[in-house]
């Protein structure tokens, strides 16, 4: 299994909650595709897969970004923004010191 190149720690709390939890964001190093593959697509060669996490939060976010070589897979999935704006209906973010992650 690749090992984890890049981390982010962040703090969430829960809409209308004030106790914050530690949740760190992970992205792995890609690796590439091959025949055999467990993906439900065509790709070609050179094709990459890049895995990120979301640790410490109540549901689990564990997923995998693909591109068309490694580099376009770790820019997809290093791309965090989207997801963690995507979980703002339920949580408050926050950097570690105490910052809001977002200003909106």
């Amino acid at each position: 299994m690749a090992g984890i190149i890049a981390r982010r720690p962040l703090q969430y709390s829960e809409k209308g909650e004030s106790r914050r939890h530690d949740i760190e964001v992970r992205v792995y190093s890609p690796h590439a595709l091959v025949e055999g593959s467990t993906v439900s697509f065509d790709f070609p060669a050179g094709a990459a897969g890049c895995r990120y996490e979301i640790v410490g939060l109540p549901l689990v976010i564990d997923e995998v970004a693909y591109g068309v070589d490694s580099l376009q897979a770790l820019q997809l999935a290093s791309d965090v923004e989207p997801r963690l704006r995507a979980l703002q209906g339920k949580y408050d973010l926050y950097f570690r010191t105490g910052e809001p992650y977002f200003e909106d």
